[in-house]
């Protein structure tokens, strides 16, 4: 229940985060606000793979400092459970987390950031007419087209109160020789016989001239046509995330080796997170089972970012692939087995020294 909570909370805050950056991008006239969610079901899995080993983490932190905090903790290792033979005990209910999160890095996070990427190509396609907006200012991708209109139809062919301010460039186009504004009463849109696509501007003015200064030319028009450029459909997925593992696993590029293994290192950091949070919620009543919960977060904060750290090397090639991902995740599991045998034996040791002190003999 608390690795369901916690993982929960998480998605919410990232996905949230994420939503307003899309969100952002449907409001310039960069994206369709009709595929938003969409984008960010794609998203999920690729969320998903790196926010549960945190909420199984956490999870076990709270659940058993929850144990200690009652002295049911103590209770179980008088009845001769101990760390290592609980830590042996959480494994078991981790070996499904640890499937759903190589079933998400492995298929299904590739495949929903390929899908997103091509659902972004095909926004890349999309003119600033297809993105329009009643009541909104929007630029063009380039920066070069500011476009308003007061009223759209639903079919998206007839619009009202047009207002567009478009750069003149030089020929060359590194130099902007002035502004062009353009007005009018209405417009619709005109597809040609050979695909260019136009938005025939009804009953207005053409404004040409550079701001400040008063050498600006006026033309009234009964009908202007402005060509609306359609980029073509890119289908090059260049995201190495939404690569599929098979063809990574073929791969010898150092860039997909990295991969492979980064996909292949979260299941085994499921694993290795649950024998460092076992002996982390050990906790004395007296203090609270938040005391350790910060040390553990930077604990697998450290872990995440040396992952992360070490993947950048792999690809620039400054680490063997053969030693790769693998000697971070030896150092935290003997990290975790020394937490986990340390103390019981600190404790035996300490017993041993009072039974043979003078006091007690």
């Amino acid at each position: 229940m608390t690795l369901s909570a916690v993982s929960a909370v998480l998605l919410v805050i990232i996905m949230s985060g994420r939503f307003i950056k899309y969100l952002a991008q449907a409001a310039q006239g960069q994206l369709d606000p009709g595929v938003l969610l969409q984008i960010m079901f794609y998203r999920i899995p690729s969320f998903l793979e790196l926010i549960l080993p945190l909420g199984l983490f956490l999870g076990i932190l709270l659940a058993y400092g929850r144990l200690y905090l009652d002295s049911e903790m103590t209770v179980l290792a008088a009845a001769g459970m101990s760390p290592q033979r609980l830590a042996a005990y959480t494994l078991v209910p981790v070996i499904p987390v640890a499937a759903l999160v190589a079933w998400m890095s492995l298929g299904l996070a590739p495949q929903g950031i390929r899908m997103m990427e091509q659902l972004l190509n095909e926004q890349e396609a999309l003119t600033e007419f297809d993105t329009l907006v009643p009541g909104r200012f929007q630029t063009m991708k380039d920066g070069s087209r500011v476009t308003y209109v007061e009223d759209l139809t639903d079919d998206r062919t007839e619009l009202s109160s047009v207002f567009i301010s478009e750069k003149r460039m030089s020929r060359d186009g590194d130099k902007e020789r002035g502004i062009t504004v353009l007005v009018a009463e209405g417009g619709r849109q005109e597809v040609r016989e050979d695909g260019s696509r136009y938005l025939i501007l009804q009953n207005g003015y053409r404004y040409d001239g550079n701001p400040g200064q008063a050498d600006y030319r006026v033309i009234r028009y009964d009908t202007y046509g402005v060509l609306l450029a359609r980029p073509a459909v890119s289908s090059e997925i260049n995201e190495r995330e939404a690569i599929p593992t098979g063809e990574l696993i073929g791969s010898s590029l150092p860039r997909h080796q990295a991969e492979l293994q980064w996909r292949l290192s979260l299941p085994l950091l499921v694993f290795v997170v649950t024998v460092l949070a076992v002996p982390l919620a050990r906790v004395n009543p007296r203090q609270g089972r938040f005391l350790k919960l910060l040390p553990a977060i930077l604990l697998y904060m450290a872990y995440l970012a040396t992952l992360i750290s070490v993947r950048g090397a792999l690809e620039k090639g400054r680490i063997p692939m053969l030693i790769g991902l693998w000697w971070v995740h030896g150092i935290f599991l003997l990290i975790g087995l020394g937490l986990l045998f340390w103390e019981p034996l600190s404790l035996r040791l300490a017993s041993r020294r009072a039974a043979r002190s003078p006091s007690h003999g």
